[in-house]
């Protein structure tokens, strides 16, 4: 491994141990025992590569999420609980990671460098969440492109508030259950006034 991958490696840990806001730059070449100057040479700065790791943690966070989906013939109803379910069973057992996202969505404020990647990442996991969980395709120019859009959103809304609930107070937040339970009584409410 050069010192490229040493150095996403360590920031990665350092992500998780220390946080977004707490890692330094001599953090990270200590995580990575690789000498402090090939960061900028490799990345262009400590943010740079906190925001290249954070990403990466996010995406494969996601993936794990969406990996043990139910079967394709289940139910809506029942591939939103499981995916529910693991989100809120990753608040456990990827609590440093989601805590760490949390604090460098802060950062996209003051970088638009940052802004633009998660910007990216949230276009790209619109579409996806939408064929993953509903079955609409969202190719672009496909009659269903604004449809997944729509749906993808809520659903990157639902992860984020959910996330946020979790993190803050665990005791009191819904679980997958209440969740499916709350977006039928919105998806009736919605119905009736249509």
């Amino acid at each position: 491994m050069g010192h490229r991958e040493e150095l996403m490696a360590g920031a990665r840990r350092c992500l998780e141990e220390r946080g977004y806001a707490h890692t330094t730059s001599r953090d990270i070449a200590a995580a990575a025992k690789a000498p402090l100057g090939t960061i900028n040479y490799h990345y262009g700065s400590k943010e740079a590569l906190l925001n290249a790791a954070m990403l990466e943690s996010i995406q494969e966070w996601g993936a794990k999420v969406q990996q043990s989906a139910p079967e394709p013939e289940a139910t809506v109803g029942a591939r939103l609980e499981a995916m529910w379910a693991r989100i809120i069973e990753s608040q456990v057992t990827d609590r440093p990671l989601l805590v760490a996202a949390s604090e460098s969505l802060t950062q996209a404020e003051r970088s638009p460098e940052v802004r633009a990647q998660i910007a990216r990442a949230y276009e790209g996991a619109r579409p996806q969440l939408a064929a993953d969980l509903h079955g609409i395709s969202g190719a672009e120019g496909s009659d269903d492109a604004g449809t997944a859009r729509a749906v993808g959103s809520v659903h990157m809304a639902l992860v984020a508030g959910l996330t946020q609930q979790w993190l803050i107070d665990p005791e009191h937040a819904p679980s997958a259950a209440e969740i499916a339970a709350g977006l039928r009584a919105i998806a009736r409410s919605l119905d009736s006034d249509a």
